[in-house]
């Protein structure tokens, strides 16, 4: 397969322009040279770019999904990272489970109002001392996705 061009990897992975250039700044890409203002790219920078999307949708910061390739660019996925991780998302999926429920159950409850009903106030004071949200990260920096 030939090189592709930025417009082309765009295309094709669904990122924008801008995000390359970004992943590229980040060395999570590397263009291999240009045509002339354009970028290129080894087609195998697909695979890599969807295994950055499934990083980011998973939960990982650019910079932890940095740090799974190798400096010859290949994967190196650790497992007890992913384990971790898949750990966190349980948690994640439990706190949101409970909220869920709970949610319902105000949306049903025959209280007056749901700053009434007391299941409903509970989830308010838990959300209050931040035990529903997702773990707390570090600084947000917005980042492209």
């Amino acid at each position: 397969m030939a090189d592709l061009d930025i417009a082309e990897v765009a295309r094709r992975s669904g990122a924008p322009a801008s995000t390359l250039r970004f992943y590229e700044e980040k060395g999570l890409i590397a263009s291999i040279g240009r045509r002339g203002l354009r970028r290129l790219f080894d087609p195998s920078v697909l695979e890599r770019l969807a295994l950055v999307a499934l990083g980011r949708a998973a939960g990982f910061s650019l910079d932890e999904i940095g740090e799974m390739f190798a400096p010859d660019g290949r994967p190196r996925l650790e497992r007890d990272r992913l384990l971790a991780k898949a750990d966190e998302l349980d948690g994640l999926i439990q706190r949101l489970g409970a909220m869920r429920d709970g949610l319902r159950h105000a949306a049903a409850c025959p209280a007056p109002s749901p700053m009434e009903c007391p299941t409903f106030r509970r989830i308010v004071r838990l959300a209050g001392a931040g035990k529903l949200g997702p773990p707390q990260r570090r600084a947000f920096v917005a980042e492209p996705i």
